[in-house]
Formats: C-alpha cells, sequence, structure tokens
C-alpha cells in the first residue's frame, strides 16, 4: 500500500470515529480514548484536501446511520461511558482486524469495525524465505518440501535485487517466480488440509481474524458506504433493554471442507479456493513495488461468501 493510500485508509479511520462519537453524544455519554493510534490517524486527517475530507465525512456519515440500525446497544441510555478508540496496527498482525472499537464496560460489551477506504481486500501476506506462513496463518510450520521448493525462487529474486532489477524489467516472471511459487503454496495448503481436517475454519480465521465485527468501505466513485455483518461468533446484533435491533444479522458457518483450490482459469499470478458453506477466496501475488524485493505480497480478496454475511449498500445523500 502506497503512503497517500495508507493516510487515506488512516483519515477515514479518524472521521468515522470522530462522526461516531458525535452521534452518539447527542443520545448518551461517550469519550475517546486518544492513544498514539489516535494521534497518526488524526495526522493523517489533517494532510489530506479539503475535498475529500468532505467525501469522507459523508461516508462516515452513512456509515453511522447504517450501524445503529444493526446495534441498539449503542444509542442505549444509560448511566456508563460508552468508549471508542482506534486499535494500533500491530492488533491486525495478532489476529483481530478491527480498526475501531465501541466499548461499554459497564456491561461489558464491545464491538468493531474494519474500516476500509476504495479497497475490499482481506489481507495483504507476504511470502519470503523467512516467513513461516504455516505457523502464522494455521499453528503448523511449513514442510521441507515447501522450502525447498521455494528457497530457489527467492535466491534467484535476491540475484535479481542484488542488481538493482525493476520488476518490469524481469524477464519470464510468470515461470519463474509467480506459477512456481503458487504451486508450492498451493501444494502446502493441501498437504496440511491432509493432516488437519479444522484447517479451512482456521483459514478463516485468520484472513477474517479471531472476532466478530462489522466492515465499513467507503466507495468513492460510486458515493455509497458499504456495511458488512462478519457474524461468526453470535456477539454482534445484540438487544438492549428497551429496543431490539432494527435489522438482524444472522450467525455465520465457518467452513468445513476445501471443496477446490488452482489457478485462476487464464491466470499464472492468481489462486481461487473454493470452500463449502459459501466461502471463496482469490489469491493474486504480486511485487509490492517498483524495484524487485526478495519477497512477494498477496492480494487476498473474497469473492463469495456466506447469504448469512449481510451486505447493505448505502448512497450519500
Amino acid at each position: 500500500m502506497s503512503e497517500e493510500s495508507n493516510n487515506r485508509g488512516r483519515a477515514y479511520e479518524f472521521i468515522c470515529l470522530k462522526t461516531l462519537a458525535e452521534e452518539i453524544k447527542k443520545i448518551r455519554s461517550v469519550e475517546i480514548e486518544e492513544n498514539s493510534s489516535f494521534f497518526a490517524a488524526e495526522k493523517a486527517w489533517n494532510l489530506i484536501d479539503g475535498e475529500l475530507q468532505n467525501i469522507l465525512k459523508l461516508s462516515a456519515q452513512t456509515a453511522v446511520i447504517a450501524l445503529f440500525d444493526f446495534e441498539p446497544l449503542i444509542a442505549e441510555k444509560d448511566n456508563d461511558t460508552l468508549t471508542l478508540l482506534i486499535q494500533p496496527d500491530s492488533k491486525g498482525e495478532a489476529g483481530d482486524v478491527r480498526d475501531i472499537l465501541i466499548i461499554r464496560s459497564g456491561i461489558k460489551w464491545e464491538i468493531g469495525l474494519s474500516i476500509k477506504h476504495n479497497h475490499f481486500a482481506v489481507k495483504h501476506s507476504r511470502l519470503s524465505r523467512t516467513i513461516d506462513f504455516g505457523q502464522k496463518w494455521y499453528k503448523d510450520k511449513c514442510s521441507d518440501e515447501y522450502w525447498q521448493a521455494v528457497n530457489p525462487i527467492f535466491d534467484y529474486l535476491d540475484e535479481c535485487k542484488k542488481s538493482g532489477m525493476l520488476w518490469r524489467e524481469m524477464e519470464e516472471k510468470d515461470s519463474k517466480v509467480y506459477v512456481p511459487l503458487l504451486n508450492a503454496f498451493e501444494a502446502e495448503i493441501k498437504n496440511a488440509y491432509l493432516k488437519d481436517k479444522n484447517l479451512p475454519r482456521k483459514l478463516v480465521e485468520y484472513l477474517l481474524g479471531e472476532y466478530d465485527f462489522y466492515k465499513v468501505i467507503s466507495v468513492d466513485s460510486q458515493q455509497m458506504t458499504q456495511l458488512q455483518t462478519y457474524n461468526m461468533h453470535g456477539t454482534l446484533n445484540k438487544t438492549a433493554k428497551k429496543q431490539k435491533p432494527k435489522k438482524i444479522v444472522p450467525i455465520s458457518t465457518f467452513p468445513t471442507k476445501i471443496v477446490a483450490f488452482d489457478f485462476k482459469t487464464g491466470s499464472s499470478n492468481t489462486l481461487e479456493m473454493y470452500l463449502d458453506n459459501g466461502w471463496q477466496f482469490s489469491f493474486r501475488i504480486h511485487n509490492a513495488s517498483t524495484k524487485v524485493e526478495s519477497s512477494l505480497k498477496f492480494d487476498i480478496q473474497i469473492i463469495g461468501m456466506p447469504a448469512s454475511i449481510i451486505t447493505i449498500n448505502s448512497y450519500w445523500l
């Protein structure tokens, strides 16, 4: 992700947090925890121009209106103070994809929001000679066969990097890098699945995190905010003392089987994984910079999900 995209993402987190606070304080007591992540987001907000600020304000207001329909505990009048905070990026690396937390300590309740600006990617995980993706993704070390297959690829990338080669200058990158690396990755996943039938669930928990959340996506070109519900553990959409949610969020079912996992038709840099219970993911591998690096990055997208994950498209007023 470029520095500009990163700043815009943080700026969107900031205005979503501030908009939440402004709307909530009309009803009940609310406070923002001003931690280091808050100040980083505030700085990013001040770096973007006024036109984009106005766009993101509209998007955030639309998101908050949609969220209130699902979560009456946010607006419930009570004596406790509701706390809002932005989580550090390190939480995502540890399995918590929620950027913003909404907390009521008086009733030991919290929900989280994953905030995205103009992109739908789930993860941007890397593969390299020092990253044991098996241990990181599903707590099982990669096999010797995997390392034997990928180390020559990373040797080649190291040589290209030392020479200062640009990625566009590399000849036959598909056959020398993309295809053999993805073949090794695919084989490792399939072998791990043979040993552990809980692997489909572990993969989804790695990709989507270990906590339920709402995903908020600003799609500026369409003047639309998308809200998606990921209620895997049944912690979202709770009833308040005097009010039920206006919209119901079903509990989604984890996958239990890998149905198919292979290259996308006509592609040499993208794998597609089809699981049961409606889950589908794509794994596109790419170089993350202009110059050749000794690691490659995934752009992992959800290309199919259960009907129990509700998607609300709200267009800006």
